[in-house]
């Protein structure tokens, strides 16, 4: 119901047109008061402090959508952080909202000071959640009006920004829930984005798809070559794999986020990304490097995001030192339990 729903929204939001207009930087209110007006902001919120209830696995569809549909907005940093902010006991944020997933902010005597890096929209949402670091990690609402911003933009020409705070007072605080990583919006980033990335692959791969049988070559369509096919083959197999891994992350969030399966899909994803684009861009020929044609708006989403919230190098030698540290006869089962006990959380 969810994803038949957000695609219908997405389709009509969405086009590639209205895409490629956001590229200037300008936030796009009136499709956000559109997206916001759904209610999938607050998805994953409680119903007690006014969302929905659901759970991640219950939204994979949705943020896979928006990796489909380039969504030029950042509602599924919303959802995340709205998540958090229920688990930590605190109203979903009202409005446009991103998360700082990296960084070295630090709460004392009620006020924080430090730096939020590469936020998603941060220099256009008026609030953000992120996680202090120190022995006692907090959940903080914070505005970012009251910040020093490092506006940028990702290759894909989303907006990223750093954010330094100085003394700034939260909008609302909490700590956060006993057992939570602290790194918890570095890995949900991570989730998310694989999710963003599976869908941004689905979408490329139906064009890729859709070309192959309509671009005629000596006489029949380059479908037909079994070169193509080949490539195809693969960009199929590495769709498929991302799907796969991002379904398997979201439904192992329960009651929250699964550091193994979360990093598994997005290695997975980061590495389908860029052998995804890459295959895109060889089936489609000259004309997929044209600003014209509609490929770039996925493939240039898909060079962004697996960089994003963790590389898949920053994610693997991370996976990998845990693996050796537990040693060959816990390998097995760590795979099987779904963890290994020695794969901490990244600390800020």
């Amino acid at each position: 119901m969810f994803d038949s729903t957000v695609e219908r929204l997405f389709a009509d939001l969405a086009s590639p047109a209205a895409v490629l207009a956001c590229e200037d930087g300008a936030w796009p209110q009136a499709m956000w008061a559109a997206v916001e007006e759904s209610g999938f902001p607050l998805a994953l919120a409680p119903e007690a402090l006014g969302g929905a209830g659901a759970s991640w696995a219950d939204v994979c569809g949705v943020i896979r959508l928006a990796g489909r549909y380039n969504l030029p907005l950042p509602l599924p940093e919303a959802m995340l952080a709205n998540w958090l902010l229920g688990a930590a006991g605190l109203a979903p944020a009202a409005g446009a909202v991103s998360v700082g997933g990296a960084g070295s902010l630090r709460l004392q005597n009620g006020v924080v000071s430090g730096e939020a890096l590469e936020v998603p929209w941060g220099d256009a949402v008026p609030l953000v959640v992120a996680v202090t670091g120190g022995p006692e990690p907090a959940v903080v609402l914070l505005p970012t009006e009251a910040a020093s911003r490092r506006a940028g933009a990702n290759t894909a020409a989303e907006p990223r920004a750093t954010l330094l705070f100085q003394d700034v007072a939260p909008v609302a605080q909490a700590k956060l829930p006993q057992g939570w990583p602290a790194d918890v919006l570095l890995l949900g980033g991570a989730m998310v984005r694989a999710a963003q990335i599976a869908g941004a692959l689905e979408g490329v791969l139906a064009l890729a798809s859709t070309y192959a049988g309509e671009r005629v070559q000596f006489g029949k369509p380059i479908g037909s070559f079994q070169a193509i096919q080949h490539q195809l083959a693969v960009l199929a197999e590495h769709t498929a794999s991302a799907v796969m891994a991002s379904e398997a992350a979201f439904a192992a969030a329960e009651t929250r986020i699964v550091r193994l399966q979360a990093i598994a899909a997005k290695i997975c994803a980061s590495e389908a990304a860029g052998i995804g684009a890459g295959v895109a861009h060889a089936v489609h020929g000259a004309i997929g490097f044209t600003h014209e044609h509609t490929l770039h708006l996925s493939t240039r989403r898909l060079w962004s995001w697996r960089s994003e919230f963790g590389s898949a190098s920053a994610w693997s030698q991370r996976l990998g030192r845990a693996v050796c540290a537990a040693g060959a006869e816990n390998f097995w089962p760590g795979v099987t339990a779904g963890h290994f006990d020695t794969l901490q959380e990244q600390r800020a």
